[in-house]
Protein backbone atom coordinates (compact mmCIF):
# COMPACT_ATOMS: atom_id res chain seq x y z
CA UNK A 1 0.00 0.00 0.00
CA UNK A 2 0.86 3.36 -0.82
CA UNK A 3 1.25 6.49 1.39
CA UNK A 4 -1.49 7.87 -0.13
CA UNK A 5 -4.32 4.64 0.12
CA UNK A 6 -2.62 4.29 3.92
CA UNK A 7 -4.26 8.18 4.26
CA UNK A 8 -7.38 7.65 2.87
CA UNK A 9 -7.99 5.02 5.06
CA UNK A 10 -7.20 6.74 7.90
CA UNK A 11 -9.25 9.68 6.89
CA UNK A 12 -12.54 7.32 6.29
CA UNK A 13 -11.91 5.78 9.56
CA UNK A 14 -11.76 9.33 11.56
CA UNK A 15 -14.55 10.69 9.79
CA UNK A 16 -16.62 7.74 10.63
CA UNK A 17 -15.24 8.40 14.19
CA UNK A 18 -16.71 11.81 14.48
CA UNK A 19 -19.99 10.63 13.12
CA UNK A 20 -20.47 7.91 15.99
CA UNK A 21 -19.06 10.86 18.62
CA UNK A 22 -22.09 13.43 17.35
CA UNK A 23 -24.64 10.43 16.72
CA UNK A 24 -23.65 9.40 20.31
CA UNK A 25 -23.88 12.99 22.19
CA UNK A 26 -28.08 13.42 21.37
CA UNK A 27 -28.84 13.77 25.16
CA UNK A 28 -25.87 16.44 25.91
CA UNK A 29 -26.59 18.57 22.89
CA UNK A 30 -29.25 20.35 24.71
CA UNK A 31 -27.58 20.73 27.96
CA UNK A 32 -24.45 22.33 25.61
CA UNK A 33 -27.14 24.30 24.21
CA UNK A 34 -28.30 25.94 27.53
CA UNK A 35 -24.49 26.27 28.77
CA UNK A 36 -24.42 28.41 25.98
CA UNK A 37 -27.37 30.30 26.06
CA UNK A 38 -26.13 30.86 29.65
CA UNK A 39 -22.94 32.36 28.97
CA UNK A 40 -24.28 34.45 26.23
CA UNK A 41 -26.36 35.97 28.79
CA UNK A 42 -24.02 36.37 31.32
CA UNK A 43 -21.64 38.03 28.90
CA UNK A 44 -24.26 40.01 28.00
CA UNK A 45 -24.52 40.99 31.81
CA UNK A 46 -20.87 41.92 31.79
CA UNK A 47 -20.55 44.13 28.77
CA UNK A 48 -23.68 45.93 30.37
CA UNK A 49 -21.43 46.75 33.51
CA UNK A 50 -18.47 47.47 31.62
CA UNK A 51 -20.39 49.85 30.06
CA UNK A 52 -22.01 51.31 33.44
CA UNK A 53 -18.29 51.29 34.89
CA UNK A 54 -17.16 52.99 31.93
CA UNK A 55 -20.20 56.01 31.88
CA UNK A 56 -19.13 56.58 35.67
CA UNK A 57 -15.25 56.62 35.30
CA UNK A 58 -16.02 59.20 32.11
CA UNK A 59 -18.32 61.35 34.81
CA UNK A 60 -15.82 60.76 37.69
CA UNK A 61 -13.47 62.12 34.87
CA UNK A 62 -15.18 65.46 33.91
CA UNK A 63 -15.57 66.36 37.90
CA UNK A 64 -12.58 66.34 38.62
CA UNK A 65 -11.63 68.24 35.61
CA UNK A 66 -13.95 70.51 37.10
CA UNK A 67 -12.76 70.76 40.24
CA UNK A 68 -9.35 71.65 39.15
CA UNK A 69 -9.87 74.16 36.81
CA UNK A 70 -12.46 75.47 39.71
CA UNK A 71 -9.64 75.14 42.04
CA UNK A 72 -7.03 77.27 39.51
CA UNK A 73 -9.19 79.79 38.86
CA UNK A 74 -9.63 79.99 42.64
CA UNK A 75 -5.91 80.36 43.28
CA UNK A 76 -5.37 82.99 40.64
CA UNK A 77 -7.77 84.79 42.03
CA UNK A 78 -6.10 84.72 45.78
CA UNK A 79 -2.77 85.04 44.54
CA UNK A 80 -0.85 88.82 43.91
CA UNK A 81 -0.87 90.23 41.03
CA UNK A 82 3.08 90.30 39.18
CA UNK A 83 4.17 93.79 38.31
Amino acid sequence: MTSEALRKILVAGAAIAALSVVACKGGANNEENAAAESAASDMGAAESAAAAASSAASDAAMAASSAAMSASAAASAAAPANQ
